[in-house]
């Protein structure tokens, strides 16, 4: 199955996930892929960052494995405190209109776009040590990966999570339906292989993807910021480590409204007569190719100064 590669790829998108019983974003499988993605792309110094960050027989020096790390922690009472930092609850209509407003939509205690703008700023902070920067690291993986899940931008009972659906014969919600047509996916074409299914994706990566790209003052930005959990008026304005995740969030949050929320709630929606089954493939393929080539892009810039990127 083949995705159309857009020549401007503006941003990502995210999976929401909120209280108890949820699953989460793309699955271990789809976290696995967009890291071992950005392993492809990765620039000399961010390679070398990443490598050094990751050693070990727990991660193998690879964001792949990696990647899914902020899910396993985040059922831990130590780091509960991370889990609204994995969505955003856009308040908006689906599938009659869809928005992405951070005062309106990113309060409390932070939201995805602040939290990659927080972790961006500790990952390159060398006054931290290298166990903190490991884990900025590993957050930065991850969140990257979720913003590329449309129900991680949206608010609506609980990103999908509270919507009964078919999947596979069994009953299911519209949230974890996106990690199930995954493993449909990979068990169908590629031999139930994360490797295999990254290899081709990256080989479909042939056009000259522009990503939101940060500016001159993206780096001085990032090491000098504050640690940033909420929001006020006046975050949002020429900061790209805010402003990149706000693009991103719109554009998977525009999926909501455009396909998301086309589904029969009488059919089985990971069947393959399923025009929705279908429909969702190249959708998911697109999004976890581009978070795994964003990914690598917000890394080189950190650690080369240019998004190297081909």
């Amino acid at each position: 199955m083949k995705f159309a590669l857009p020549s401007i790829v503006p941003g990502l998108t995210l999976l929401l996930a909120s209280g108890p019983g949820q699953v989460y974003a793309w699955g271990m499988k789809g976290h696995e892929a967009v890291g071992f993605i950005a392993m492809k792309f990765l620039a000399p110094e961010a390679s070398k960052f990443v490598q050094t960050s990751l050693r070990g027989s727990q991660y193998h020096s690879s964001l792949g494995l990696a990647a899914p790390w902020a899910d396993e922690v985040r059922r831990q009472k130590g780091y509960a405190w991370t889990a609204p930092l994995h969505f955003v609850d856009a308040e908006d209509d689906p599938p009659t209109s869809c928005s992405v407003n951070p005062t309106r939509d990113c309060t409390g205690h932070g939201c995805i776009l602040t939290a990659i703008a927080n972790y961006t700023s500790r990952v390159v902070d060398t006054s931290l040590d290298d166990s903190e920067r490991q884990e900025a690291l590993k957050f930065i993986d991850h969140f990257i990966g979720d913003i590329g899940q449309p129900l991680h931008v949206e608010g609506i009972d609980r990103g999908g999570n509270g919507i009964h659906v078919t999947c596979a014969g069994r009953k299911s919600n519209l949230h974890s339906v996106y990690d199930g047509i995954i493993d449909k996916l990979l068990d169908d074409q590629y031999d139930s292989s994360v490797i295999q299914w990254v290899d081709s994706l990256v080989n479909r990566i042939k056009v000259h993807w522009i990503t939101c790209q940060p500016g001159s003052g993206f780096i001085q930005r990032s090491v000098n910021a504050q640690t940033m959990l909420t929001l006020d008026s006046n975050s949002f304005g020429d900061d790209d480590t805010l402003n990149c995740p706000l693009v991103w969030a719109k554009e998977s949050n525009a999926y909501d409204c455009s396909f998301v929320w086309t589904y029969d709630s009488y059919d089985d929606l990971c069947s393959d007569e399923n025009e929705y089954y279908s429909g969702a493939v190249p959708i998911i393929e697109s999004q976890i190719a581009k978070q795994g080539y964003r990914l690598a892009a917000w890394l080189n810039v950190l650690f080369d100064g240019e998004t190297s990127l081909p």
